[in-house]
């Protein structure tokens, strides 16, 4: 038996699971990830922002790549760095 592979027409994307609350749709993730993690998923979702969720899954904040590049950037960055590490105590 030959396989086949399935080609997407260009320019299409895979359908991605949003969910729309104050802070807009966007991938969903929690504080614990680390900046690396939250930085690959923004490239591989394409997207400039991440919507922070806490336990409930009820969004607490924004993430943006702006932000997120310009800490990676800073003296003090390490790979191991949590979000939560680095977020403002009073959210």
């Amino acid at each position: 038996m030959t396989p086949v592979q399935t080609q997407h027409p260009a320019g299409h994307r895979s359908p991605t699971a949003v969910a729309y609350d104050g802070h807009g749709p966007g991938p969903r993730i929690r504080d614990d990830m680390t900046v690396e993690v939250a930085l690959s998923l923004m490239a591989g979702a394409r997207v400039d922002h991440l919507v922070l969720c806490d336990g409930d899954d009820q969004s607490t904040g924004l993430v943006t790549l702006t932000w997120l590049a310009g800490l990676r950037d800073s003296p003090v960055y390490t790979d191991r760095i949590r979000l939560r590490d680095v977020l403002a105590p009073a959210r």
